[in-house]
């Protein structure tokens, strides 16, 4: 039987106030400014450390994709044609470039 995987939620409204009663009962009315400064701090930090993992994602894939537009360059066959040589046969050459050089 394969293992079960459980995934974390977020908690619903009824399940915030549900908690809030069960830590007014056991702790007081007197310990209710340090809990929201506990519940701050632990939100600030989750958000600090979510806002830095976006951030190292996304430099990471800056990266990855600057090295993907190297070798897509590298590889375009229409950049790797070589220019025609400043001193063409006149043959090659259109009527309008023919009048330039004289």
């Amino acid at each position: 039987m394969p293992a079960r995987v459980t995934y974390l939620r977020p908690m619903g409204m009824t399940e915030i106030v549900f908690a809030f009663l069960i830590y007014l009962l056991l702790f007081g009315a007197k310990g209710i400014p340090s809990f929201a400064r506990t519940m701050g701090k632990a939100v600030r930090e989750f958000r600090s450390a979510t806002d830095q993992i976006q951030r190292e994602i996304l430099s990471t894939t800056d990266d990855i994709r600057k090295d993907v537009n190297q070798v897509r360059n590298s590889m375009d066959p229409m950049k790797s044609v070589p220019k025609r040589p400043s001193d063409a046969r006149k043959g090659d050459e259109s009527p309008a470039d023919a009048l330039k050089a004289d």
